[in-house]
């Protein structure tokens, strides 16, 4: 298969409503209150919270793959820079870190009650996860 019989195919799927994307990014779907924001919110910290995490991840290779010193003061900014975005995705959502840290500990509880197994990975409750996550907002 040639190159442009590859994206003639590939592209036929292609087909966002962009529309519907319009509508949901002015807050469509949303509830509360400055739907419009919350959207908007939520993809800007999405954006950046890959953004800086891939940042984090660059370092890591450097030190790992090619030798350079491991630089944690600019490990822990990145850290800071990824909740920084957390904290524009939690207030999108009407939580805080508080409330998402707690649950966050009881789910983990809940998959691990002693310690980390393989066992307890493999085989999850993921309805008393879920519902661990739903009581916790």
């Amino acid at each position: 298969m040639d190159n442009k019989t590859y994206q003639k195919s590939a592209l036929r799927t292609n087909g966002p409503d962009y529309q519907g994307v319009g509508r949901r990014l002015e807050g469509e779907g949303l509830s509360g209150s400055n739907t419009h924001c919350r959207a908007n919110d939520l993809l800007h910290a999405s954006m950046g919270l890959v953004t800086e995490a891939g940042e984090f991840q660059d370092m890591l290779k450097k030190h790992v793959f090619y030798g350079k010193p491991l630089d944690e003061v600019n490990l822990k900014e990145e850290i800071g820079d990824l909740l920084w975005y957390c904290a524009i995705a939690l207030e999108a959502l009407d939580t805080d870190f508080e409330a998402v840290m707690q649950t966050n500990i009881d789910k983990l509880k809940a998959r691990y009650p002693e310690k980390f197994t393989e066992e307890k990975a493999e085989n999850r409750n993921l309805v008393r996860e879920r519902k661990i996550l739903e009581n916790g907002q």
